[in-house]
């Protein structure tokens, strides 16, 4: 059967990316795609109302998915998802990015069309390059990989603070204030914010028994870490991780993440993956795979 494509509906095409997703993962240091959760987070963030949704892009080889082009936060960035062999599909999604997708950047203060690729994906990066994208070499996202196997060392905190899940208390206004402060905003939260646990929390597999919280002691969320665990294929997925910046540098965030990954290594989770290669991860044992270059196209 030859390839078709078509838009992207959301109450037809959900479920089938998020197999599609999981289908295509393959252990070891490398991911071609997304990981599942990274689907699922973005369709229970409030930030999904910007998106056209309907401006994606889908590939199928006899009624299965073989390929995306996808946005998350508005048009100015697009992702390829693709299955193995099916390389040749890519020069229609550049078409289709170039024809709908694009706008403007904050960080170059430029309207332009940014595609991440793989710094192992030489196929996308060479036909990226025919259509006109340049490597922009400042800006990459790094992927570590932690190691499940191993025992998770203890995760002690000062004293008068605690380590907690959401299963325990599932307080949305603390975790709401903990992530605006702990994503360096200031001023009062805006509603867009306030509603954004709720919306997250809807996501069908999000666990607050793995979702970790460390509450200080006037009982406000002082460090978040949520974790995702895909037990089709035995990893979990740490995202978002925050620490208000009134308590930083005594362990918190370490605390969190390492009780988060203890639990889904209780679940069963063979490995667990986060989108950074920030010295943190590092410190606390993660180690980086490989990472995802932006690629640009100038739009002005």
């Amino acid at each position: 059967m030859s390839v078709i494509s078509r838009r992207y509906d959301v109450t037809r095409d959900y479920e089938a990316v998020n197999q599609f997703l999981i289908d295509t993962y393959q252990p070891g240091d490398q991911m071609l795609n997304w990981l599942q959760p990274r689907w699922e987070y973005m369709h229970h963030h409030p930030f999904i109302a910007r998106v056209p949704l309907d401006l994606m892009l889908v590939l199928e080889d006899d009624g299965k998915i073989v390929g995306l082009a996808n946005l998350e936060d508005g048009l100015t960035f697009v992702y390829f998802q693709r299955a193995p062999g099916y390389d040749y599909i890519l020069p229609e999604m550049l078409t289709h990015a170039d024809k709908h997708f694009g706008g403007p950047s904050v960080m170059l203060q430029r309207k332009i069309i940014g595609l991440f690729i793989n710094d192992f994906d030489a196929e996308l990066e060479e036909l990226a390059a025919s259509f006109g994208y340049e490597r922009h070499e400042e800006h990459h996202n790094g992927y570590s990989k932690y190691d499940l196997s191993r025992p998770i060392p203890p995760t002690p905190v000062p004293a008068g603070f605690r380590i907690q899940s959401l299963a325990d208390d599932n307080d949305h206004h603390k975790i709401n204030t903990c992530l605006w402060r702990g994503f360096n905003h200031e001023g009062e939260i805006p509603d867009e914010d306030l509603r954004k646990e709720a919306v997250a929390q809807s996501a069908p597999n999000f666990r607050k028994e793995h979702t970790i919280v460390v509450v200080a002691p006037d009982e406000s969320y002082v460090s978040y870490a949520g974790i995702w665990y895909v037990p089709q294929n035995g990893y979990a997925y740490v995202e978002p991780v925050a620490t208000d910046p009134d308590y930083r540098k005594i362990g918190l965030a370490r605390a969190c993440v390492l009780e988060s990954l203890r639990r889904v290594q209780a679940a069963g989770a063979e490995v667990a993956w986060v989108g950074s290669d920030q010295p943190f991860y590092k410190a606390i044992g993660f180690e980086k795979k490989f990472q995802r270059n932006l690629w640009i196209k100038w739009l002005d």
